[in-house]
């Protein structure tokens, strides 16, 4: 009911101002079999003033707009080429209606006679009734007067073919279903400058439009699709006639801007440019968006050649071939400059249509031919694409269409969204939303020729595949050929991160990545990662080095010459043990401890295999009887030793003082009492220290930046110490012991030999832990495997090769009457004494 009262009011308002006066018949109009309506800018409204009622606009009050002229030729050239042709509507014509349509609100008069029928518009009628005066329109220029009329249109699904509102809110088919257009919509063109931003590598750019669709639509579309692509908007603002454009361009100035982006109608990007030239702002980049582009006064500004450099987007021209021909019979017709005042008054009584221009036959062929030819290729495919669409609707072949067939406009509207034709060596088509495929060219405004030009320095199409290239080499730019800087921050070096310096991803400060990590400026350019473990790097790098992995290796000739000593010390050994055992019951190996001498060399044979356990590539298993191996068995052979000392400084200094605890001992056999307590202890802190924390392989990464050094970590601090501590213990006992018995009988007196082993063995394990303090490499565990070594010949050649010796080659001394003699003389020598 609403709108039907609506409707009832528009068309009494229409009644009253446009069908009072008939028309006269001109250029507006054209009879024809099927009518194509059109909305041109032939005027435009500079400033809309705020109206309190309703009220029909003349648009011929206001400026006269060249370029809306030129485009309104354009159509009536397409229609007059299709009415001409033989072949794609054979025996029909195509006529036309169009309306001079300057305002964003007070145009509804021509809009509502497109929509009428015999005068009167009917709400809610069924479509297949539905016979509007036009089967479908082009037009108007403007995203802003498109999305106000675009309802009244679309909703009974008229062919609306638009060739200048480039909003993409147009492409919402749920709002808008019969909308479609040949000209690229906003996020065409948002893309477009986007590339171009991100081909010369800006990231810190100004947006400057209106308050109008157009611009809105534009800024947050710019807004989007800047979303990770490192860009940052460093300014933007809507202007207005009433904006400071002097303090605007000092803001973007002071953020030291250099690129900035004019997505606004072409009396926005006047203003904004003149005021650039007056306030001397120098050496910008402009991206002008496709409104104003191709604007034709702006390079012929005083002064302009010094703002920068202007780069504008713009539809590929096509060349319309015939237009020319067509503008200069037409002008021939007409009486340019022809001014009679009779005929002034007679047209004055007909100017309520919007239908006449006063200035039109002012201009000259020349005159229109050359303004600004943006737009003629989409109004020229506009006209093509329902003359095609009537031509498949009517089933027309080479000679004849069908002339029964009622055309509806949702039966051309049907089609029209299925068309696919080339015109003029571009292809016609339309997607899902009803946008075409995209031809852009790249424009630069050559302000140093007169007149000035447009060169074309680039090209993007998305038909067949998408394609975007610009020719930096004839891109000359105002500071003598290098790119303009337009960037927050200059780019970090390589191996330093970002460190965000603002509320922009842009702007940021350079900090340099530590030693062992990089920065991936793909990945993240503002995080420093840490390297694997198998990898390393210097301060401030881009990337990692592999880690060379070292460990003692069983080819090397130091490893070799180890493991050749260690053989020829169990097989010493092992031969000693075999001497041993054959002469068991004799005086010397009786002396040297008879069976506790062979556990000792038991100990000593299997503490020697452990050496062969320090080389190849260690496991877990290898750093265990590495380690555990020597640590207990030569902790029970330091029992041994010990408590022979105790025996031998017992047997000839306490026995008589202390005959008592002499007999004790024997009687108890104090001595394998010794050696089991010590090596039961011993035994329970190995298996503690395994259990607590086992000794395990270890890559130490931290020794060298380049080496990953294999080797075994000890285990648990606590336990590990109280391993070492029961075998320094005992070997301070030994070295005690042998102190006391400095003065036996020189066959009995083993402390000198045992003295000498323990400060060889003490000896080579200090020098292990001072190699182990200052050399920091995988030969570390060469001097380890040498210390155990070195401890063990120590022992072998002080205490066992004399002993081995007087067996072999002195078997006299190796006699029961022999060591009763000795002990006499050392009887008596006490007794003097």
């Amino acid at each position: 009911m609403l709108l039907s009262n609506i409707y009832s009011f528009l068309f009494a308002f229409i009644n009253y101002f446009f069908f009072k006066v008939s028309c006269l018949e001109s250029e507006f109009s054209l009879k024809g079999d099927y009518l194509l309506g059109g909305l041109f800018a032939l005027h435009e409204i500079q400033y809309a003033t705020p109206l309190l009622s309703p009220e029909a606009i003349e648009c011929s009050r206001y400026t006269f707009s060249e370029s809306g002229y030129q485009m309104f030729q354009v159509m009536r050239f397409a229609v007059e080429e299709i009415n001409n042709s033989t072949t794609l509507l054979p025996n029909i014509s195509l006529g036309y209606e169009i309306f001079d349509h300057c305002s964003d609100t007070n145009n509804f008069p021509s809009v509502l006679s497109f929509i009428s029928k015999n005068g009167s518009i009917k709400p809610k009628e069924k479509l297949n009734n539905y016979q509007p005066k036009v089967i479908a329109l082009t037009g108007p220029y403007g995203s802003t007067t498109t999305i106000t009329v675009a309802p009244l249109i679309t909703m009974d699904l008229i062919p609306l073919v638009n060739y200048g509102a480039s909003s993409y809110v147009l492409s919402n088919k749920l709002q808008y279903p019969s909308f479609l257009r040949t000209a690229p919509s906003n996020k065409d063109l948002i893309e477009m400058i986007i590339r171009i931003i991100q081909w010369f590598g800006w990231n810190w750019v100004a947006f400057l439009g209106g308050q109008d669709d157009y611009s809105e639509d534009g800024l947050s579309l710019f807004n989007k699709y800047i979303r990770n692509t490192g860009i940052c908007l460093g300014y933007q603002e809507a202007l207005s006639q009433r904006t400071n454009y002097s303090l605007t361009l000092k803001k973007i100035d002071m953020l030291n801007i250099n690129v900035i982006v004019v997505f606004a109608l072409p009396q926005y990007a006047s203003n904004i440019i003149k005021a650039a030239i007056e306030n001397n702002i120098q050496n910008k980049v402009w991206i002008a968006s496709e409104a104003w582009s191709m604007n034709q006064q702006l390079p012929r500004e005083p002064g302009i050649g010094k703002i920068g450099t202007v780069i504008g987007i713009t539809e590929r021209l096509l060349s319309l071939p015939g237009f020319n021909e067509f503008i200069y019979k037409d002008r021939g017709t007409t009486d340019v400059g022809h001014n009679d005042s009779a005929d002034s008054d007679v047209k004055s009584n007909s100017k309520t249509c919007n239908q006449d221009c006063d200035c039109c036959t002012m201009l000259t062929a020349e005159e229109i031919i050359n303004e600004n030819p943006t737009f003629s290729y989409a109004i020229y495919a506009a006209i093509y694409s329902i003359a095609h669409a009537l031509h498949k609707v009517l089933q027309c072949d080479m000679n004849e269409c069908s002339k029964n067939t009622t055309v509806k406009p949702y039966m051309l509207l049907e089609q029209i969204k299925k068309l696919d034709f080339p015109l003029n060596g571009r292809q016609v088509k339309y997607d899902e939303n009803g946008d075409p495929t995209v031809s852009f060219a790249v424009i630069r405004w050559n302000t140093e020729t007169n007149p000035p030009r447009f060169d074309m320095v680039g090209i993007y199409d998305t038909y067949p595949e998408i394609t975007f290239t610009i020719n930096n080499s004839i891109l000359s730019w105002h500071n003598n050929g290098s790119v303009p800087f337009s960037n927050c921050s200059v780019e970090c070096k390589e191996g330093f991160s970002r460190e965000p310096d603002g509320y922009h991803s842009c702007c940021f400060l350079c900090k340099k990545c530590p030693r062992n990590s990089y920065v991936n400026y793909s990945w993240d350019p503002y995080t420093c990662f840490p390297c694997p473990e198998s990898e390393w790097s210097d301060e401030g790098s881009a990337t990692c080095k592999t880690r060379s992995v070292v460990y003692l290796q069983f080819t090397e000739i130091s490893s070799i010459a180890v493991m050749v000593s260690a053989t020829c010390l169990i097989n010493l050994l092992f031969a000693i043990f075999c001497l041993f055992t054959y002469n068991y019951n004799t005086p010397v190996v009786r002396s040297a401890g008879g069976s506790m001498c062979i556990l000792m060399l038991t100990c000593l044979i299997m503490s020697s295999i452990s050496v062969f356990f320090f080389f190849g590539n260690p496991t877990s298993v290898h750093c265990l009887l590495r380690n555990v191996i020597f640590a207990f068995f030569f902790t029970v052979f330091l029992s041994c030793m010990a408590v022979r000392s105790f025996q031998i400084v017992c047997i000839f200094k306490m026995a008589a003082k202390f005959p008592n605890v002499h007999s004790l001992w024997v009687k108890y056999n104090g001595q394998w009492l010794f050696v089991g307590f010590f090596s039961v202890i011993h035994l329970i802190s190995c298996v503690l220290w395994m259990t607590v924390s086992a000794p395990k392989t270890f890559r130490d990464s931290f020794t060298f930046k380049d080496q990953i050094i294999l080797t075994c970590e000890i285990g648990n601090t606590i336990t590990i110490c109280i391993v070492m501590f029961i075998g320094w213990f005992l070997g301070s006992l030994c070295l005690l012991f042998s102190y006391m018995g400095r003065d036996l009988p020189k066959d009995y007196n083993e402390a000198k030999s045992i003295t000498f082993s323990l400060i060889l063995y003490i000896v080579s394990w200090i020098v292990y832990f001072t190699a182990y303090l200052i050399l920091k490499s995988q030969y570390i565990q060469l001097v380890n495997a040498m210390a155990q070594i070195s401890s063990i010949y120590g022992i072998v050649f002080s205490y066992f090769i004399p002993k081995s010796y007087i067996i072999i080659f002195q078997p006299q001394k190796n006699t029961p009457a022999y060591f009763q003699a000795s002990i006499q003389n050392y009887t008596q020598t006490i007794s003097r004494s």
